[in-house]
């Protein structure tokens, strides 16, 4: 039997699961279990480089995300779920690579820039912040990853882990595989307002929400901004709501709202309505195992507990090569 690939990648746990999150990564990462040996982790110290002033939440965003991710899917008999502060060998490596990364390859990094400029609300001028692409490089090829499932914005973080992988292996031997960027096709959806769907900006549907949080929600949503009355022919081509309809609702009906909307023969209240119905429906499956793992909390932190411990027998096994290839894995009398 051929052995499968390696892929790994992680999520921060800074509040609640929404639907980006799902369509985004979560989907892929449950199709992919049957063709790769997946290492799928909570990034609790990434959480900090930009929520480091007020951590009371991130261990309740901790759980609940696993609890997410076992609700939609991921399998922990066909991956590797674990918690990253778990395995210290994490903070071990990130040192090490710290050694050697050019200060200008992370100044570099697009989505440092970006955020440096979005963000005002906190001070992000910390040296975790601005070596985050380090720990996540460490993170991946901890496990000697063939490949990141990643959306090509987040391409430039990869190219940064190859980098980082190479230059080590340039000073020390060849220990780690130069990880690529597995490319993911996601569905084109926006939050409520037509800007990423996002917790911070208050306009996401989440993966715990009830079906009347849903429908409260769906019913604020913008559609095409050019139809001003309900008389007004529409354009579902630039309306976010069709877009759900696309993936949620049933094919016969989005063509008829597809045509019914263009004629103004229905009007955006009550495709609203129809889109949130199918939405609650669709993600009825995902509450149900949501309330059997939140009533079973032993079974969550046996989870926890086997999947960590699977990546620490491999995590401790990197560790081990890359003290002996920077030759500060000591036998016996120190300088002998």
């Amino acid at each position: 039997m051929t052995e499968k690939r390696r892929i790994v990648s992680g999520m921060r746990p800074t509040g609640p699961l929404h639907l980006g999150n799902l369509l985004g990564a979560l989907a892929n990462w449950v199709n992919m279990q049957d063709d790769y040996d997946c290492f799928y982790f909570i990034a609790d110290w990434h959480a900090l480089t930009s929520d480091y002033e007020d951590t009371r939440l991130i261990a309740a965003y901790t759980r609940q995300m696993m609890i997410d991710w076992l609700s939609v899917g991921l399998l922990p008999e066909k991956s590797t779920l674990f918690i990253q502060s778990h395995i210290k060998e994490h903070a071990e490596l990130f040192l090490i690579l710290s050694m050697i990364t050019p200060v200008p390859w992370l100044e570099r990094n697009p989505t440092y820039k970006d955020q440096m400029v979005q963000i005002k609300d906190k001070d992000l001028s910390t040296f975790g912040f601005l070596g985050y692409p380090v720990l996540q490089a460490a993170d991946i090829i901890m496990y000697k990853a063939f490949g990141v499932p990643v959306g090509v914005d987040q391409v430039p973080h990869v190219e940064i882990t190859r980098e980082i992988a190479r230059r080590f292996n340039s000073f020390y031997g060849e220990i780690f595989p130069e990880p690529q960027a597995i490319l993911t096709q996601t569905p084109k959806i926006l939050g409520t307002d037509r800007r990423k769907m996002s917790k911070s900006y208050n306009n996401a549907i989440f993966l715990s929400d009830s079906p009347k949080a849903i429908r409260s929600t769906v019913s604020q949503m913008i559609t095409d901004p050019q139809r001003a009355r309900r008389s007004d022919p529409g354009n579902p081509d630039i309306c976010n709501v069709f877009e759900f309809h696309k993936i949620y609702t049933d094919q016969q009906k989005v063509d008829t709202i597809n045509r019914e909307c263009r004629t103004a023969q229905i009007g955006c209240v009550e495709c609203k309505k129809i889109m949130a119905d199918y939405l609650a429906a669709a993600l009825a499956p995902v509450r149900e195992k949501r309330t059997y793992y939140e009533t079973r909390p032993a079974l969550v932190d046996e989870v926890i507990s086997n999947g960590c411990d699977r990546a620490r027998k491999v995590a401790q096994k990197t560790l081990d090569e890359v003290r002996t290839s920077i030759r500060i894995s000591y036998q016996g009398t120190i300088g002998a």
